[in-house]
Order: structure tokens, then C-alpha cells, then sequence
């Protein structure tokens, strides 16, 4: 028999069940406890389209895509747990707030809306990201920022307070990639190797210095200027907002800019008939 969405078996752990849901109001809140991401998510899609402004979601553990595809600006959701894979994919203008972890893909191609993630989050988040806002307090694997682009006048930003992986801003292409290097439990350098490798597009600004060999021979790095720090200052302001944190202890230290020095940094490996 072929295996469907219908057959295949939720894994160990979880049940295809409907979660329990009690709403006071615009509020509605889910039990996710040992539910399945399917049911899980379809309940918070049928109290979204049923008029309730905010969905919160508890003891999750691991269910992803959570928020994926939901549009309404005036949407919220709050997740209490470790979110799974994906949340907030494809999505276009909720706020989504994680109070602990999120795991891999957080905002892959995200259209508008923003992400609060006030624990540390995985690998590849904002994946082909193309707007919106993604704030991390904590710390972020590798491949972050990969592929994110600016899209019909929307400009992603992403701001990760603690320390990255390798490969951050890879084939960058667009927006704005802000890592802070502050509150991390680790005690690795501020970024990892490869950093920008094939950039293209956007700006990248680290909170302290970066060694050339750690970064791809596409970006050229400079010290940020007032005018930077002009720009940055907003994308700062909403960080510190979002996490109870001194804009004045963010801006102690200088920052970091990575441009790109070709929009085109593999041109010439291309083949053409």
C-alpha cells in the first residue's frame, strides 16, 4: 500500500489526535503535548481562520512548521518548548515568539512578519529569506542566512545575539545579517569559517572583528562608519526591545561590515555555448 500523509505513522511519542483548545476571547490556547505536527498545526490554522488574533501554544516539543504559510499581519503565536523544523516558513506578516529553542529552517523563504526566538536556534535559518524580521537571543548553527535575498521592495533583516557556525551569510543575496556575539554559553570564537562564501548582495555586520581567513574571497571587510551605525541603530533598537537588552551595551564594542566585491563571484567557472 502506498504510503500517504493519511497512512504514514506520526513517530513514536505522538498521536494523530485534535489537540485540546480553550479560547477566552481572541486568545486561544493549545495543548500540544504529545500531538502530532499535522493535527497540531491545523488547529491553529482552524482558530486563525475562526477570528482569534492570537494562538498559544504549550508544551511543544519539537512540531514543526509551526506558522508555515500563515498571511495576517495582526496574527500572533506564542510557542512554550522547543519549536521543530521550518516554523515559519513561507510565512506573510504574523509574529511568531518562541520562549525557549527553535530547531533547523527557521524562516525558510519567509515573506514578511517576524520571529522572536529568545533561546538559541539551528541551522540554515532564513533560508532564501525574502522579508520580515528574525531576532535570535541565543546562539545559531551554520549556513545561517543562506540564500537570503531582498524581494520586490521587502528587505529581510536577521539579528543572532549570540555566536554562529561556519558558513554564515553563505551565497548571501540580499537584507541585512547582524550577529552579536553577546550572551553566548560558548566559548568559540565569535563566527565560524567560510564566512560570506559566494555573498552577492546585502551587508553583514559582526559585532567585533573577523581574521580575512575566515571569511570567502567575495566579501571585502571594512570597519563600519557612522552611517552604518545609522542604519543599524533601528535593527538594534527592535533587538533590545525584544529581549530587555541595553542598545548602549550592544554598541560598546565597534562593528564589523562585510560587502561583497562582485555580484557575479562565480562568473567565470560558468560554461556558456
Amino acid at each position: 500500500m502506498a504510503v500517504t500523509s493519511e497512512t504514514r505513522k506520526p513517530l513514536e511519542g505522538y498521536v494523530q489526535a485534535d489537540p485540546e483548545v480553550t479560547i477566552d476571547g481572541n486568545v486561544a490556547t493549545i495543548d500540544a503535548r504529545g500531538i502530532y505536527y499535522k493535527q497540531l498545526n491545523e488547529a491553529v490554522r482552524r482558530c486563525l481562520a475562526e477570528g482569534v488574533d492570537k494562538v498559544v501554544l504549550q508544551d511543544v516539543n519539537g512540531q514543526r512548521y509551526i506558522g508555515t504559510g500563515i498571511r495576517g499581519a495582526d496574527k500572533h503565536i506564542e510557542v512554550f518548548g522547543t519549536a521543530g523544523q521550518d516554523m515559519a516558513m513561507f510565512m506573510d506578516g504574523p509574529t511568531v515568539e518562541v520562549f525557549g529553542n527553535a530547531q533547523d529552517g527557521v524562516g525558510n523563504t519567509m515573506n514578511a512578519g517576524k520571529v522572536i526566538v529568545h533561546g538559541d536556534a539551528g541551522d540554515v535559518l532564513g533560508y532564501g529569506m525574502r522579508g520580515g524580521t528574525l531576532l535570535v537571543r541565543g546562539d545559531v548553527g551554520y549556513r545561517v542566512g543562506i540564500h537570503m535575498k531582498a524581494y520586490e521592495g521587502h528587505v529581510p533583516v536577521m539579528v543572532c545575539g549570540g555566536k554562529a557556525r561556519d558558513f554564515f551569510g553563505e551565497y548571501m543575496a540580499g537584507g541585512t545579517l547582524v550577529l552579536l556575539g553577546m550572551g553566548s554559553n560558548s566559548d568559540r570564537p565569535l563566527v565560524g569559517g567560510y564566512l560570506g562564501t559566494g555573498m552577492h548582495g546585502g551587508v553583514i555586520y559582526l559585532r567585533g572583528e573577523v581574521e580575512p581567513w575566515q571569511c570567502g574571497k567575495e566579501v571585502g571587510i571594512f570597519e563600519a562608519d557612522e552611517d552604518d551605525l545609522a542604519r543599524l541603530r533601528p535593527v538594534l533598537e527592535e533587538y533590545c526591545e525584544a529581549f530587555g537588552v541595553e542598545l548602549a551595551e550592544v554598541l560598546s564594542v565597534p562593528f564589523t561590515k562585510l560587502l561583497p566585491t562582485s555580484h557575479r563571484p562565480y562568473g567565470k567557472l560558468y560554461t556558456y555555448v
